[in-house]
């Protein structure tokens, strides 16, 4: 089987891997992707969690806690694929852990980078199937748990089109933590046993939302010189095609709201001066956030800001009278309503959150969000919040009620890793 996954993955890194480098995605780490790493880690059978991008570090973050509290002398190994997801879990390592990259799925790759690391439990965030990287776990005797497991409706189609072939894979991992009924079904329909399934829920509701109630964040205002009559509207991990849609939004609510403020963060930083040269185009002036002094930004007219500095959106949403959710305006799938809202942030977001199904359903009953379907609804959502102060504050208190209703799935995520510890 090894070496028909090789040349499955072999034919998948021909198409890929040209794809990357045009598109600049190598980076200095790329080497532990090739296997190579330090040549005595010294982690003495670690506890090795692979998230692969941003949005699953920061929904690990409470499982790392809790696994630190539980099992403090186990070292704990974080890996993911991109390097923005890398950055973002290096501020969950401490002495003597290790971060890295998830090695090539190859399995003379896969082989070598477990005989460095030897774990003694290996923790997916979210679902991804790695074959070769699944089946030497399954050899070498070491679980595999899934945690916070979703299946969406893209993925289940992909998945039952080659069900013969990620079946044998699927039997292999020892349990699937899911997020919801849907993903259990889901799962179960690609052949996983009732067994190896417990729907535990999400773990991103998993807020301390004590804390966040005591959290300061004027200092973050100061920075873009907000004056108190000014409102600041956020728009958070935005894509390719979805800014333009924005800046129309924002030039026709500065008609009825000449203060208010625009903070533009992409979900990859890297584009930040794409989007400046894109709101040049549409008569903005964009000022990248880590560039401004001491100086008023908002003194210039027609100010835009674009966040490009990683790891710092939660703050600003924190800043923000008002949240839009990226990705939804364009077929993206969305992001994390939770953290805005946990902020007591009114949330807005387009009609494609489909990676967020479940959870943006759950607002939207709730009345804890609101959804536009396209720029005009946008216009007139934002109108609408932004002039009645009362409704704000009640998609913000039934936000915070969803949230607390939601509660416990890292918990129960810890249950299933001690099951597996105590063996």
């Amino acid at each position: 089987m090894f070496i028909i996954y090789d040349v499955v993955f072999f034919i998948f890194a021909l198409i890929c891997l040209p794809l990357y480098s045009l598109q600049g995605k190598f980076h200095r780490g790329f080497n532990r992707r090739l296997g190579i790493l330090p040549s005595s880690p010294g982690l003495e059978n670690p506890i090795w969690i692979h998230a692969v991008s941003v949005g699953e570090v920061n929904a690990v973050k409470g499982l790392v806690s809790q696994i630190r509290k539980n099992y403090p002398r186990k070292k704990i190994v974080i890996s993911t694929v991109t390097a923005t997801g890398n950055k973002i879990a290096s501020g969950l390592i401490n002495n003597g852990d290790f971060l890295t990259y998830l090695p090539l799925d190859f399995s003379f790759i896969v082989g070598r980078v477990l005989r460095k690391v030897n774990p003694c439990l290996f923790i997916i965030a979210e679902t991804e199937i790695w074959p070769n990287l699944i089946t030497a776990l399954y050899r070498q005797k070491i679980p595999v748990i899934t945690v916070n497991g979703r299946i969406s409706e893209r993925s289940f189609a992909g998945y039952s089109a080659i069900k013969l072939f990620i079946r044998p894979i699927l039997k292999k991992v020892s349990r699937f933590c899911m997020q919801s009924e849907t993903d259990a079904l889901r799962l179960k329909a690609l052949g996983v046993e009732d067994s190896r399934i417990k729907v535990t829920g999400n773990v991103k509701f998993d807020i301390d939302l004590e804390n966040l109630a005591q959290a300061d964040f004027s200092q973050y205002r100061k920075k873009l010189w907000l004056q108190a009559d000014e409102k600041l509207f956020v728009c958070g991990s935005t894509h390719e095609g979805e800014e333009i849609k924005l800046f129309n939004v924002y030039n026709k609510l500065l008609t009825a709201y000449p203060k208010l403020k625009l903070l533009i963060a992409p979900r990859h930083p890297q584009r930040s001066k794409k989007i400046c040269r894109l709101a040049k185009d549409n008569g903005f002036m964009p000022i990248l956030v880590s560039g401004i002094t001491s100086s008023c930004p908002t003194c210039i007219n027609k100010a835009v800001f674009i966040l490009d500095i990683m790891g710092e959106l939660f703050n600003y949403y924190g800043a923000s009278d008002i949240v839009f959710i990226g990705g939804s305006l364009v077929r993206k799938g969305g992001h994390n309503i939770i953290e805005p809202a946990s902020l007591k942030k009114p949330v807005i977001f387009g009609p494609n959150m489909f990676n967020f199904r479940d959870i943006s359903g759950i607002f939207l009953k709730s009345g804890a969000a609101m959804m536009a379907n396209n720029e005009s609804e946008l216009v007139n959502g934002i109108k609408y919040i932004l002039g009645n102060d009362s409704k704000a504050s009640e998609m913000a208190l039934k936000a915070r009620a969803v949230i607390a209703a939601n509660k416990g799935a890292t918990g129960k995520n810890i249950e299933v890793i001690k099951e597996y510890m105590r063996s």
